[in-house]
């Protein structure tokens, strides 16, 4: 069993909603209501498990569950109950910019001292760590291309070639063991982790799943085809700097080749896509639709607040000598 095995298995609940909505996809209880929904918190661990498996009936599925779940109209119901307070408190949280072009030149100014996971990983982290990450980062790499995908048949011209030029290089270029999903397998593999499509999604944290969960929530709205692709960008832009730090963890902590690879591959792919996105992809959706120029940056800064909590995470268990999972790997 690895990555490429189809159906993971439903993950045990954290709260009401997600065994409400995991006995539904059970066929065991009722359809999930507004009411069962309205006193969590949009980014607690109940309210993100109960988003991603909603959402990850749009990928692969989970085994037991019948495949006409996907469009069920009562999920759908409860799924935007989910995603209206989220999304509402996405805007009001994170929004600090109006216009792409000052949230994208944000992302280009390195600090000198930076005190980033990457950072703390080049110079400090443990291998135990950076398995830790990998078991975290594990939900988003493994499909890590399949959520941009869906924003390709809303665009045309010059953005949609652009993204789709820049996601067969994710897909592998059409070679299937270059594919970037089946290379993160690989370093998971170094690492002496399940390589299991959704073997540690019980362990993942909210945080960990907000990231996951709001590329999907972009990517199944066209409505915020903007901020897909200024999640996109944001991710592009931000790869290279991040990933050469990351190979120099692996290689100071003897992870393996593989391990090494992942990361070392994303630091010269990642630096030609950033251009290939800002110039053509960007520039080219802001010249055919000025108007989502806000919605751009929206998804820069939602990007940007989502994997700053995931880090506060990471760095706040690490530094106390503790654990991030919610369960050991």
């Amino acid at each position: 069993m690895d990555f490429w095995s189809k159906e993971p298995p439903l993950p045990p609940s954290r709260g009401p909603i997600s065994t409400v909505i995991a006995e539904y996809l059970r066929s065991t209880g009722p359809p999930p209501d507004e009411g069962t929904i309205a006193d969590a918190s949009p980014f607690g661990e109940d309210w993100q498990l109960s988003l991603y498996l909603c959402y990850e009936l749009h990928y692969r599925g989970f085994a037991d569950v019948d495949v006409a779940r996907e469009w069920d109209p009562d999920l759908l119901k409860a799924r935007s109950a989910l995603e209206r307070p989220f999304l509402k408190a996405l805007r009001h949280q994170a929004t600090r910019h109006d216009r792409a072009a000052a949230a994208l030149d944000e992302l280009l100014v390195e600090p000198v001292d930076g005190i980033g996971v990457t950072h703390y990983l080049q110079d400090d982290g443990e291998l135990w760590q950076l398995r830790e990450y990998a078991a975290q980062r594990s939900l988003y790499h493994l499909k890590e291309a399949d959520p941009h995908a869906w924003v390709l048949p809303r665009l045309w011209g010059r953005p949609k070639a652009g993204m789709a030029a820049v996601e067969f290089d994710e897909f592998g270029g059409g070679r299937a063991d270059r594919v970037h999903a089946r290379l993160f397998a690989d370093l998971m593999a170094d690492l002496g982790l399940d390589t299991t499509y959704g073997r540690y999604l019980d362990s993942a944290a909210a945080e960990a799943l907000a990231v996951v969960n709001l590329m999907s929530l972009f990517g199944l709205h066209r409505a915020l085809r903007g901020a897909l692709v200024g999640h996109f960008a944001t991710v592009e832009i931000t790869s290279s700097p991040g990933s050469r730090r990351l190979a120099q963890a692996m290689r100071r902590t003897g992870a393996g080749p593989a391990a090494e690879h992942f990361y070392d591959e994303h630091v010269e792919a990642d630096a030609v896509h950033e251009q290939v996105v800002r110039r053509e992809v960007v520039a080219g959706l802001l010249e055919e639709e000025p108007h989502l120029d806000s919605d751009v940056a929206f998804g820069v800064d939602a990007t940007t607040y989502v994997e700053d909590r995931l880090a506060e995470r990471l760095l706040g268990a690490w530094r106390a000598g503790e654990s991030s999972l919610r369960t050991p790997v």
